[in-house]
């Protein structure tokens, strides 16, 4: 049975099955990207909107997203294309764009203001394939391509998307095993790894989404800022002071309803601890 290498899951796949993320599949003894060209969501977004607020500020990004994703957030902002009932109904209804296509569409509006390619709103790397292809031609146009990426894909991915991708952003949603593990269904270290790599490589900005009762306290925040602090460049040089965090507020929504909007001021204050470590800390959804 055919193995997926994309994530840390490392799917087992029967033929004409699919994987944990409902875009991975076997086919003809190979597994494959079936979301490939399968977009579900396309709009020219300002770049703040990614969030990346250091990279080309002003100016605006063609945002493309297709289907499917190998986490399992319960308060996901798109879980009607990422994991929630309807996601799967795009693997029949979603339109097809080729990479040529999706290329030519974000060069129209370069006179709009847009400067490349976004790949986000599901999780990008998941259908990388899709990515790799189009981000040539992107940059065979002189225009730009980011990634906005929940960081849970194999060093082999980024290896292959590297030379491609100008900038990126990461959520790291927490710092405990025990919340990646049993609330996201995801891997902390695989996120850990896949940072660690791209910032040798691209412009990297970061999030973390402040949940109530879950990744709230002090003591996580100056966990996560320390750990940013100490990230190296290609070169061995620490960079990680200057690399932007995004702390942002929870709101209730899908599958975890049970608790109250993250509280503004506990917000104001892990960007005050945050700040001890790092110089670019912005807040978001405040």
């Amino acid at each position: 049975m055919p193995a997926c290498d994309v994530c840390f899951r490392h799917c087992n796949i029967a033929e004409g099955e699919t994987g944990f993320c409902g875009a991975r599949g076997t086919r003809d003894g190979k597994v494959v990207a079936l979301n490939y060209g399968r977009i579900t969501s396309l709009a020219l977004d300002p770049i703040e909107k990614k969030p990346l607020n250091r990279f080309y500020p002003g100016s605006l990004i063609l945002s493309a997203g297709s289907y499917g994703c190998n986490l399992r957030c319960p308060f996901c902002q798109n879980e009607e294309i990422s994991w929630g009932r309807q996601a799967m109904r795009y693997a029949v209804e979603a339109d097809t764009l080729s990479p040529e296509e999706l290329r030519d569409i974000a060069v129209s509006y370069r006179n709009r203001g847009n400067i490349g390619v976004a790949f986000t709103y599901n999780e990008p790397l998941i259908g990388y394939e899709y990515v790799l292809d189009t981000a040539k031609l992107v940059h065979g146009s002189g225009m730009k391509n980011v990634l906005v990426t929940n960081g849970c894909a194999t060093h082999k991915v980024m290896e292959e998307l590297a030379p491609y991708i100008d900038a990126m952003n990461i959520d790291l949603k927490g710092f405990s095993e025990s919340y990646y593990k049993d609330v996201l269904s995801g891997d902390r270290q695989t996120v850990m790894d896949l940072i660690a790599q791209a910032v040798c490589s691209c412009h990297v900005e970061l999030t973390t989404l402040i949940v109530p009762g879950e990744n709230d306290s002090e003591e996580e925040m100056r966990e996560i800022s320390s750990w940013i602090a100490q990230l190296k460049d290609e070169k061995g040089n620490r960079i990680g002071s200057r690399i932007p965090l995004h702390i942002s507020r929870f709101f209730p929504r899908f599958h975890m309803q049970d608790r109250d909007a993250t509280d503004v001021g506990l917000i104001y204050r892990l960007k005050e601890i945050a700040e001890e470590k790092l110089e670019f800390v912005y807040t978001g959804n405040c």
